[in-house]
C-alpha cells in the first residue's frame, strides 16, 4: 500500500455500505461548493471540473452534484465551508496532511488533535510535514484494460510523469498543470479511466509493519471518519496483508 492510498480509497468508497457511502458523498458535496464558487460550468471551472470527477468515481448521484452546485453559485442559499491543511505525526514518526472543510475551526482543530493523541501521534505545526509531501495528479487505470507498453507510450506523450504498476491498476503520475490534459488524452485513446484527482505524494516512504502499521491503518480510518476531513494523506508505506 502506497503512503497516498489512493486505489485502496477509490475501492472502500465504491464497496461502502449505505451509511459509509453517504458520508463519502457528503464530504464531496462540501467540495463541489466550495468549487462551484468561482463558477457552477466546469467547462469554465477546471477545480469544479475535477471534484465532479471524483464524485463520479464513486457513484455520487447527478441530482446529488447539482444540488451541490447550486449551494455553490448561491442558488440554493449559501454555506460557509473553509479550506485548512492539518499537519501531525503518527506513531512511529509517519507524516501525516490532513485537508479539511469546516464551517467552524473551533470545533475541528481540537478533534483532529484528539484524533491523533489517542493513537500515539500528535497534531503538529504548519509547515512540520508538508514539505515531505508533492502535490501531484493520480489518473488510475485497471492493468486488465490496456497493456502497459502502450499505456507507457500514450501517458508519457501526453505529458505525464510517471506510469506505476500497482498490480491490480496503473496509476499514471502526472504535474498538477499536465493532468488535465492527460487525463483527456488517455480518454481520447479509449483507455477507460477507472479514477483521478489531484492529491499530495510523499517524496519518501517509510516502511512499516506489524503492530505499528495497525495502529498507524486505526488513525488514518479515525481521521476519515471525521465529518470535516476530505483527505488524509501519509508517508507509510504499509504491506497489504495487513488490516484492521
Amino acid at each position: 500500500m502506497a503512503g497516498h492510498s489512493h486505489w485502496s480509497k477509490i475501492k472502500r468508497a465504491k464497496g461502502a455500505n449505505d451509511a459509509k457511502r453517504g458520508k463519502v458523498w457528503s464530504k464531496i458535496a462540501r467540495k463541489i461548493i466550495i468549487a462551484a464558487r468561482s463558477g457552477g460550468d466546469p467547462r469554465d471551472n477546471l477545480t469544479l471540473r475535477y471534484v465532479i470527477d471524483e464524485a463520479k468515481a464513486v457513484n455520487m448521484p447527478k441530482d446529488t452534484i447539482e444540488k451541490a452546485i447550486k449551494k455553490g453559485t448561491g442558488e440554493l442559499g449559501s454555506e460557509n465551508f473553509e479550506s485548512i491543511t492539518y499537519e501531525g505525526y503518527g506513531p512511529g514518526g509517519v507524516a501525516i496532511l490532513v485537508d479539511a472543510l469546516t464551517n467552524n475551526r473551533a470545533r475541528t482543530a481540537p478533534e483532529l488533535r484528539k484524533i491523533f493523541e489517542v493513537a500515539g501521534g500528535n497534531l503538529a505545526t504548519s509547515g512540520a510535514v508538508a514539505f515531505q509531501f508533492n502535490k501531484q495528479g493520480i489518473i488510475t487505470i485497471k492493468t486488465d484494460v490496456v497493456a502497459e507498453d502502450r499505456l507507457l507510450e500514450l501517458a508519457l506523450e501526453a505529458g505525464a510523469e510517471d506510469v506505476k504498476n500497482e498490480g491490480e491498476v496503473f496509476e499514471v503520475i502526472t504535474s498538477p498543470a499536465g493532468y488535465l490534459k492527460v487525463k483527456e488524452s488517455l480518454a481520447a485513446s479509449d483507455i477507460p479511466i477507472e479514477a483521478g484527482e489531484i492529491t499530495n505524494l510523499p517524496a519518501n516512504t517509510i516502511a512499516v509493519d506489524g503492530e505499528l502499521a495497525v495502529r498507524i491503518l486505526k488513525l488514518i480510518d479515525a481521521l476519515d471518519d471525521n465529518d470535516d476531513v476530505q483527505t488524509v494523506s501519509h508517508n507509510a508505506e504499509i504491506p497489504d496483508s495487513v488490516s484492521v
